[in-house]
């Protein structure tokens, strides 16, 4: 792949009139205040983005306020999101910075790619649109107008067509105005040359775009190789209640939802009542079970089969441990996973919950 003349100047020509400038983390970009949005718009739309990002900085406005945050608190702040190794090497990284690094961000690519959870792309666009560092990037959006305006013919995440990619990335970026191009490529991935229903005719690449030439510029990137239909796991979770509160569990700190507060789950096949009795100490005087649902992670379908237990006397469980009694006003205020917050904050659930 060759590439093509005039591409920069035409991206930042266009960007000047059209591109977008009054998003939160577009003023005072500092490296902080860009890493932090540069996470949280991984996987996640620019809509459901602003209001968590504002209230992120908010409660942490630097990397000092975040290193020192309970990790319980910045799950709190991140729940609903998703993905939540993210905030977990977020604050991991917060605190390698103010530990090594007096709460400054490397000066270099390399440096900035050792901390947890940042990668090639990430730190490029943290680095050229804080500091203007002339770094390529290749997030979904890029590869997106890289792959249409060349009618790349694989999968951008093959290994061979991916390296191919970040040459032209590099070959593309300007040496100057670095920071304006970086925000350039991603606002015309995410509003013109979209997945479905892209605008050819406003975008300033379209006289030499080779997938537009096809008459089919939805048929790139192509998609990556079919695999088999999600598999299907099923849970029991136990809406442990006693008086005014819940027990929740304290999940690991690596692995699907780790670090999170959630409801104790149970095999599908146990007796409910039978099996919080034998993990928890508890007695359990009445059970309803509440409607299943089903949600959906990136690799799999888990169906959440959920039953309320009213405790009828539980021993006294031990301050800071893994499991612990809490109101349910205050259990909504902790770091949740989508379906257990769901869960107490339904209509149904609520009803029998407050």
């Amino acid at each position: 792949m060759i590439p093509k003349h005039n591409f920069a100047p035409r991206v930042l020509a266009w960007f000047d009139q059209h591109g977008r400038k009054h998003l939160p983390w577009q003023h005072n970009k500092t490296p902080y205040r860009v890493w932090i949005s540069e996470i949280m718009l991984q996987q996640t739309q620019v809509t459901t983005v602003i209001p968590y990002y504002e209230r992120f900085m908010t409660s942490f406005p630097d990397v000092f306020a975040l290193a020192s945050a309970p990790q319980d608190d910045v799950l709190a702040h991140w729940s609903g999101l998703g993905y939540y190794a993210r905030a977990r090497n977020m604050h991991k990284a917060a605190q390698q910075l103010v530990e090594h690094w007096q709460g400054e961000f490397p000066m270099t690519q390399e440096g900035v790619c050792e901390l947890p959870g940042i990668g090639r792309s990430t730190a490029a666009a943290i680095l050229s649109i804080s500091r203007n560092e002339p770094l390529a990037i290749l997030d979904g959006n890029v590869k997106r107008v890289l792959a249409r305006f060349h009618a790349v013919p694989t999968w951008p995440g093959e290994r061979k067509t991916e390296v191919a990619m970040w040459e032209l990335a590099e070959a593309y970026a300007p040496n100057d105005r670095c920071g304006d191009y970086t925000q350039a490529m991603m606002d015309l991935g995410a509003t013109l040359c979209t997945r479905s229903k892209p605008r050819c005719n406003e975008c300033p690449l379209q006289a030499d775009c080779d997938a537009l030439a096809t008459g089919s510029p939805t048929d790139f990137p192509k998609s990556k190789p079919k695999k088999a239909a999600k598999p299907i796991r099923s849970t029991q979770m136990l809406v442990l209640r006693q008086a005014d509160q819940v027990l929740l569990e304290k999940r690991p700190a690596s692995g699907i939802w780790g670090g999170l507060w959630s409801l104790p789950e149970v095999d599908l096949d146990d007796d409910v009542a039978q099996a919080a009795e034998q993990r928890l100490p508890v007695v359990v005087h009445d059970v309803t079970s509440l409607s299943p649902f089903r949600h959906t992670f990136s690799h799999y379908h888990l169906d959440i089969i959920p039953s309320e237990l009213m405790v009828a006397s539980s021993a006294e469980i031990q301050e800071g441990g893994k499991y612990q009694w809490f109101a349910i006003s205050d259990a909504l205020s902790l770091g949740l996973p989508a379906p257990v917050r769901t869960l107490l904050d339904s209509h149904q659930a609520m009803r029998q919950l407050i």
